[in-house]
C-alpha cells in the first residue's frame, strides 16, 4: 500500500545511488519508488545514461531542498578522446570529423586546461535538456534540428590532469551547477586544433556528498524499504554537513 507523505513515519531523506552506466535518472527514481513504495521522491540533477557516479535521490519532505542540493558544485571525472568531434561532443553519437593528433606534452594539454579555470561562458549543446518553446534540446537534436543557443555563465575552481596515453586523457574537474563536461571536453579539443569528445565521465562529488556513501544501483535494485530508510541521510544531518 502507498505511504502517505504526510504521515510522520513516512520516508524522509537523501538517498545517495552509484549510478551504473545505461542507467537513466528516471530509472533509479523508478527503482527507489517502487522499493519503497512510496511516490514523494525526486533527484537532484540528470546523469547522462553514459555517466556514472553519485546521483542523488531526495525522498518525502527532502525534495523540499532539491533545488537547494541542485545549485551546490560538482566534481567530475572524466576522459577526453583527442582526433574525434561528434554531434553530441560525447562517444554517444556519430563521429562528424578526425584529424591526426600531434604529439602534445602533458603541459601543452595542460595550458589548453588551464584556459578554462574561473568563470567564463559554454554554449549548451544541442543534446541537452534546456528547452526552446518548451521542447527539450535533445529532442530536436534527434530529428537533426539545430537552433541557436544563449551561452551560459559557468566556473571552474580547480582541475587536474590524471593520465595521459593519447589520444585519452584523463581528469578531474570541480564545477558549478549546470556546468557541461561534454562541452568542456569538446573545447579543450578545439583549443588544441585535432578536436575532442568525452568518452567517460563520473560524478565523485556535489556539494559535501561524495560517491563513497552511495548505494550501488545493483543494491538499490535488491534492497528492501528498510535498508532504503535505513541508508537515509537526514535532514539534521545535511544541515550539519552545509554549517546551516
Amino acid at each position: 500500500m502507498t505511504q502517505n507523505p504526510l504521515q510522520t513515519d513516512a520516508p524522509c531523506g537523501v538517498l545517495l545511488i552509484d549510478k551504473e552506466p545505461d542507467m537513466t535518472s528516471h530509472d533509479a527514481v523508478a527503482i527507489c519508488r517502487r522499493q519503497l513504495k512510496f511516490k514523494k521522491i525526486g533527484h537532484c540533477g540528470t546523469l547522462d545514461p553514459m555517466a556514472t557516479g553519485l546521483l542523488m535521490l531526495v525522498i518525502g519532505r527532502a525534495t523540499k531542498i532539491q533545488d537547494l542540493l541542485m545549485s551546490e558544485d560538482k566534481e567530475y571525472k572524466g576522459t577526453l578522446t583527442l582526433g574525434a568531434t561528434t554531434s553530441s561532443q560525447d562517444k554517444e553519437s556519430d563521429i562528424l570529423e578526425e584529424k591526426d593528433v600531434p604529439p602534445f606534452t602533458e603541459a601543452q594539454i595542460d595550458s589548453a586546461f588551464n584556459e578554462y579555470v574561473g568563470k567564463f561562458e559554454q554554449t549548451p549543446p544541442m543534446v541537452s535538456a534546456i528547452k526552446k518553446n518548451g521542447v527539450p534540446l535533445y529532442k530536436l537534436a534527434r530529428k537533426g534540428i539545430e537552433v541557436e543557443r544563449k551561452p551560459r555563465a559557468v566556473y571552474v575552481t580547480d582541475y587536474s590532469i590524471d593520465r595521459v596515453a593519447l589520444p585519452e586523457v584523463d581528469f578531474t574537474v570541480n564545477c558549478s551547477k549546470g556546468f557541461y563536461v561534454r562541452t568542456y571536453a569538446h573545447d579543450i579539443g578545439q583549443d588544441l586544433g585535432c578536436g575532442a569528445h568525452l568518452s567517460a565521465l563520473r560524478r565523485t562529488r556535489s556539494g559535501k556528498f561524495t560517491v563513497d556513501r552511495a548505494m550501488t544501483a545493483s543494491e538499490l535494485k535488491s534492497a528492501t524499504a528498510d535498508d532504503i530508510q535505513s541508508s537515509l541521510i537526514s535532514l539534521a544531518e545535511i544541515s550539519l554537513m552545509r554549517g546551516a
